[in-house]
């Protein structure tokens, strides 16, 4: 009827929750202005989810029944990005690629779909922010000319599905959701339900056609993720970019992987030809490495990855009431409890000072192993005195000032090994548990943490 009024709703952009009249403040995630108004699209709400009809007609199996084989992968030409995937690309996966703006989402991308159409598989890339001819200019820098690769600059999804039905591509590039919209939904590209819905069709063209889907998303100023959380949700794959668009490094981390571990992160160097790999992450990010107080290096693993960092620290005296705490490389609840740690059981006075502690390169580290290290650290730079030349230190701490065993200790001492270093200061256990292993590094086993400071902070001879 054409005087029938239309049903609207109001929904938040930063969640996702619908009001049906306009608030100041979102009923759901608190967030203020964020409530915009959408109408409401004409076909039954979560119809997206019905219609990916990957089984209608099967009917359930028995767990014990169903078949199970390895998931065909394909590579990527990138070693780093096909271990963060866990192995490479699974045919109908869809995978989400996040990071600010400049960061190398698209330079990345762009690379990857050349190497894999020079593998002999059709790759479609759509843009809907830039223009064939940009993104033949970038191909041009990044030496990413291939044949087989198909570019096409649209925004419209039932455009976009018609040129997948057409070039049959076995992956698909999308860059970025934001700019993607849905004819018969009338509310901007970049709303919810623009999000929302075209990315449940794009995942169900997926999954029908058995193709690899790369999507790129915005970032918010804070750091998250732009449009609704069902964006993560509906995705099988999230894959974060870290590190700053200026520096000369860029960090992959999966945040969330259906067919592989989160835990593993790529390190990728950002040069005049894009983002290139850098397999050897230890020896990248020990390169300018300088031995003074403050200063420690820890073992870590990255999933199945040993890598070390430098962890530096900072502590000097303030008048300041409270002092202030401060790491982008640590979490700052852990480092205040480690801070505790050491006032308290080796009676530190740290109550009067400022700590700052970072890692260099930037990297975050969450792992419990890099306890010891860190309190090496603040403790070397309280004092002022050098930590042991050439030794790693890992371990984690408890509140009573034990050092706890880690996991992967012999993985950990061999890369240190491999990089040069000779000692190291470790969990009384994992020494005892290593005895007799050959990893070429002399082991200092510390049931404390003063024990471990005094193993780690020698005292200078005097003359």
């Amino acid at each position: 009827m054409a005087g029938k009024k239309r049903k609207t709703v109001f929904v938040c952009q930063d969640c996702g929750a619908e009001s049906a009249k306009w608030m100041g403040k979102c009923p759901g995630c608190g967030a203020w202005n964020t409530l915009v108004e959408e109408i409401v699209p004409t076909e039954a709400k979560g119809a997206g989810g019905l219609r990916l009809g990957l089984s209608d007609t099967v009917a359930p199996t028995l767990i014990g029944e169903v078949e199970t084989e390895d998931l065909p992968r394909f590579p990527t030409g990138s070693g780093e990005l096909d271990r963060v995937l866990g192995g490479g690309v699974i045919p109908g996966s869809m995978v989400l690629i996040v990071g600010d703006p400049g960061v190398g989402k698209s330079s990345l991308t762009l690379r990857v779909s050349a190497e894999v159409a020079r593998l002999g598989r059709r790759v479609l890339y759509v843009t809907g922010e830039e223009s064939t001819r940009q993104i033949r200019m970038r191909a041009d820098r990044l030496d990413a000319i291939a044949d087989g690769l198909f570019v096409v600059s649209e925004t419209n999804l039932d455009t976009i599905a018609l040129h997948i039905e057409k070039i049959k591509p076995e992956l698909l590039v999308i860059d970025s959701i934001q700019t993607i919209f849905r004819p018969e939904i009338e509310s901007a590209p970049g709303s919810v339900s623009q999000v929302r819905e075209s990315s449940v069709e794009l995942l169900r063209i997926a999954k029908a056609g058995g193709i690899a889907a790369f999507v790129i998303g915005h970032v918010t100023k804070d750091g998250s993720l732009a449009g609704p959380r069902v964006l993560e949700h509906i995705v099988d794959t999230v894959l974060f970019f870290e590190g700053e668009k200026n520096a000369g490094y860029r960090v992959l981390r999966a945040i969330k992987n259906r067919f592989g571990s989160t835990n593993e992160i790529g390190l990728f160097e950002m040069r005049d030809t894009g983002l290139c790999d850098v397999p050897d992450i230890s020896k990248f990010f020990l390169s300018e490495r300088e031995a003074d107080s403050g200063t420690t290096v820890i073992p870590t693993v990255e999933g199945t990855r040993p890598l070390l960092v430098e962890v530096q620290a900072l502590v000097a005296q303030t008048p300041y009431v409270p002092p202030r705490r401060t790491s982008d490389a640590v979490d700052l609840k852990r480092l205040q409890l480690l801070l505790a740690v050491l006032e308290k059981r080796v009676r530190l006075p740290l109550g009067n000072s400022d700590v700052y502690v970072k890692a260099a390169g930037g990297i975050r580290i969450d792992e419990p192993a890099a306890d010891l290290g860190l309190c090496v650290a603040m403790a070397s730079s309280f004092a002022n005195r050098r930590p042991r030349d050439k030794t790693v230190i890992f371990g984690e701490v408890g509140l009573s000032g034990e050092v706890r065993a880690v996991g992967q200790a012999e993985t950990r001492l061999r890369e240190a090994a491999r990089l040069g270093f000779t000692a190291a200061v470790l969990p009384e256990k994992n020494a005892r548990a290593l005895k007799g292993t050959k990893t070429g590094i002399k082991l200092l086993p510390a049931a404390t943490i003063g024990d471990a400071l005094k193993l780690a902070l020698p005292r200078e001879e005097k003359n």
